[in-house]
């Protein structure tokens, strides 16, 4: 493909891209297709003489599509979004004519240079800690990784490293060889723990395996929303030093997968006092962008006390996929645990000290020039767009919540506070059905709402969970209400018009409904809820005709 071919070529698939965008809602949102559906339409072996561009684009729409989920459409209101934009598409095209593997400065000062000026910004828009600049006396700063898991397994060895060290060091009595220093080394190892609370994503458990060490799931109560207290992250730690474990790393979470629910931060500052060799990141990676908007401010209260922040811009933050910032008041201890500098990467820039070398802050060495597409996107939203973005979403997530709470209050109950453009809500079971349970379904103490994201929901318009210790519901009841919640979640994602997510709370199955994507407006969301009214309903009458039948 010459130049002329390419710009042809080029000019083309911009067209394709911006009629895709535009017609997004025409299509099904989930595919339809079966596992191994794209073989049989591909040739065994590639061609032997080069095919015209004309040619291959075709195979996009009749071969491609086919098998795509469409997470751009405004009727994906599954996971969380994975949004992409025209500026952000715009810096993936120029990142790809670069091709710099940018591990170090010398790669391309720029790749490094822009990525250091572009999370600042970023740092300065999400209210973080000014310890969190790449200016800071504390020697911190921001890196992009690829996702917000790769940041937790990448800060875990930097947390067990830094344990281990210091612990060695001030071990009494000291050492008396080597191999002494060695053996305690190795045994110390052996009894390091990560933390994570039972609503933290599973990236934790999985960055645990990946280090070689243990992880102990820390449990959470609907009293507190779901989230992780000092109270029960102290009971944990006491519980795991009394038995001689060694507690190094803990995953917080502003905004969990399940419910967006919210961990006590400035408690659990308090608590890590006690605790200051423990790391402790938070994993912000949807929700985190709400930290624009100055009501969320106060979230960042205790952040000085942490060791790492990450938040995925391509999520919420209208930057597509992989765009995930980590953030650090101190870059020394992920330097220390991941530099490695062979004779072929020594250069006297990076001996000086005087620049940036992102290879020694991730995993792997080579990395994209992402920055490019953060760059873009902030400036061509602004902050100011950036802001309506996410204040937008989170207003239609209020309305969504309250026709679950109004309109549908006979068919829903809301299993945790909506928050953050997310609802979560289970199916009701119909009333007779409970009266004929052989135990009273019985509630636990009602959640609270957080009043900034829904001042229309009280704390008793949120479902509570059964609690065995309040006399629990008969284990019957609950089953038969999951079956049915579960049923016409399957109902929903099996037609295509809207795609949902389902996850299971304390045993409670539930559907969550988020709607953050750009093309999202009120019109899509009143789509997707009549859908669920209208098919619970569907669903409810077959199991009164079943019953009318017995």
């Amino acid at each position: 493909m010459d130049a002329e071919q390419f710009r042809k070529a080029g000019h083309a698939a911009v067209d394709e891209i911006i009629d895709y965008f535009t017609n997004l809602e025409s299509r099904h949102v989930a595919s339809r297709v079966s596992p191994g559906y794209l073989r049989p339409l591909l040739p065994a072996k590639p061609p032997d003489k080069g095919e015209e561009w004309a040619d291959i684009q075709k195979d996009i729409e009749a071969k491609i599509m086919p098998g795509l989920t469409h997470w751009q459409s405004p009727d994906f209101m599954a996971f969380f979004p994975a949004n992409s934009t025209y500026p952000s598409i715009l810096g993936e095209m120029y990142s790809a004519a670069f091709t710099a593997p940018a591990f170090n400065w010398l790669c391309s000062p720029a790749c490094t240079e822009l990525e250091t000026v572009v999370l600042d910004w970023l740092c300065h828009l999400l209210h973080l800690p000014a310890s969190y600049l790449s200016t800071s006396a504390t020697g911190g700063g921001g890196v992009i990784q690829g996702s917000a898991s790769e940041a937790i397994v990448t800060v875990m060895i930097a947390a067990r490293e830094q344990f281990i060290r210091r612990h060695c060091r001030l071990a009494v009595p000291q050492p008396a060889s080597e191999v002494e220093a060695e053996d305690g080394e190795w045994r110390l190892r052996a009894r390091l723990v990560a933390l994570g609370s039972e609503m933290s994503h599973s990236s934790t458990q999985k960055a645990a395996m990946i280090a070689g060490v243990h992880y102990k799931s820390i449990p959470v109560d609907v009293t507190d929303d779901f989230a992780l207290t000092g109270r029960g992250l102290t009971e944990a730690l006491q519980d795991l030093t009394g038995r001689g474990w060694q507690p190094f790393y803990l995953t917080l979470t502003l905004g969990t997968t399940s419910t967006c629910a919210v961990d006590h931060f400035k408690e659990i500052a308090e608590v890590k006092k006690q605790y200051p060799n423990m790391w402790v990141h938070v994993d912000a990676a949807y929700a985190g962008a709400a930290l624009l908007l100055e009501e969320y401010h106060e979230l960042t209260d205790g952040f000085e006390a942490f060791d790492s922040f990450d938040v995925n811009m391509h999520k919420w933050l209208l930057t597509n996929f992989d765009a995930s910032c980590l953030f650090l008041p101190c870059r020394e201890p992920l330097i220390s645990a991941l530099t490695i500098t062979p004779p072929y990467l020594q250069n006297d820039h990076s001996s000086s000290g005087l620049v940036t070398d992102y290879r020694d802050w991730q995993i792997p060495l080579g990395r994209r020039f992402r920055a490019l597409k953060i760059w873009f996107v902030l400036r061509s939203y602004g902050v100011n767009g950036m802001k309506n973005h996410v204040k937008r979403h989170i207003g239609l997530g209020e309305i969504f919540a309250n026709w679950v709470k109004n309109e549908g209050s006979d068919l829903f109950e809301l299993v945790a506070p909506p928050r953050f453009a997310l609802t979560v809500l289970r199916v009701k079971l119909p009333e007779e059905k409970r009266e004929k349970a052989t135990t009273p379904f019985v509630m636990s103490k009602a959640a609270t709402t957080e009043t900034k994201v829904d001042e229309g929901l009280a704390s008793n318009d949120i479902f509570p969970l059964p609690n065995e210790a309040d006399g629990g519901p008969q284990i019957d009841t609950l089953t038969r209400t999951n079956a049915l919640t579960k049923e016409v979640y399957e109902r929903i994602n099996s037609t295509g018009d809207i795609l949902l997510t389902s996850t299971m709370i304390k045993d409670c199955y539930a559907i969550r409904v988020v709607g953050a994507n750009e093309q999202t407006n009120e019109q899509q969301l009143r789509k997707a809820f009549e859908i669920l009214t209208r098919t619970t309903e569907e669903v409810l009458r077959k199991l009164e005709s079943k019953a009318g039948s017995e």
